[in-house]
């Protein structure tokens, strides 16, 4: 199927003046729209990320001013699949005066995103649950380590074997500690990036590696 080129050009639309709109709708916090959110260059990059996946399913945590959700939305869109789906976690986009799911409206995008606001550590598991399944995931939401790792953990079970998981911000010890367990111990594999980015992209193993706890490894960074 081919891609909407009308819905494509009202994502960007929406992408380009997102700025704008967070400034229409400033936050009652003290969130800075250019420290939260994710650089438009890095959003590129995770597009066409997905893109070259062929990713047709797509999780994301963490939405806030939705910069992440609308690249990942022209990826899916442009992908022309008449099963895509973005399922976004969020609970705590109230803080954020709901600029990212304006944003996501806005653009055209209601149809192919599904906002859960539950906490993502609840979330995830209820996903395994139900056989929920993705080609990729998007991680930019709680950056304590605790709740990472659970992310983490719950996303290897949902996200296909040789699938995607792209994370924002692992130059954080909380974040990249980890991500480096996985790395170390259930055969994850860095994926390259031809792009100058803050993002770090890892390869799921096909098959998925479930390893023994005599073979267990240290990961802290």
């Amino acid at each position: 199927m081919p891609s909407d080129l009308g819905l494509l050009d009202r994502i960007r639309n929406v992408r380009r003046k997102l700025p704008e709109l967070v400034s229409q709708k400033e936050p009652s916090t003290s969130r800075d729209f250019e420290s939260i959110s994710l650089p438009q260059q890095d959003a590129d990059v995770l597009r066409d990320l997905l893109l070259a996946e062929n990713a047709r399913t797509v999780i994301e945590i963490g939405l806030a001013y939705g910069t992440s959700a609308l690249a990942i939305g022209e990826a899916l869109t442009s992908g022309g699949s008449i099963d895509a789906k973005h399922l976004i976690i969020d609970a705590y986009q109230h803080l954020f005066e709901n600029v990212g799911r304006d944003a996501i409206a806005l653009a055209g995008l209601d149809s192919l995103c599904t906002v859960d606001v539950e906490r993502s550590q609840m979330a995830l598991p209820r996903l395994v649950a139900d056989g929920f399944a993705a080609d990729a995931a998007f991680v930019d939401g709680s950056h304590i380590f605790h709740n990472v790792f659970v992310d983490l953990y719950y996303l290897r079970e949902l996200v296909r074997p040789g699938g995607l998981i792209v994370l924002d911000d692992c130059q954080w010890p909380s974040v990249g500690t980890a991500v480096n367990y996985y790395l170390v111990n259930t055969g994850w594999t860095p994926e390259l990036i031809s792009q100058p980015t803050r993002l770090r992209a890892f390869r799921v193993p096909d098959p998925a590696v479930e390893p023994s706890f005599e073979t267990f490894r240290s990961f802290q960074v």
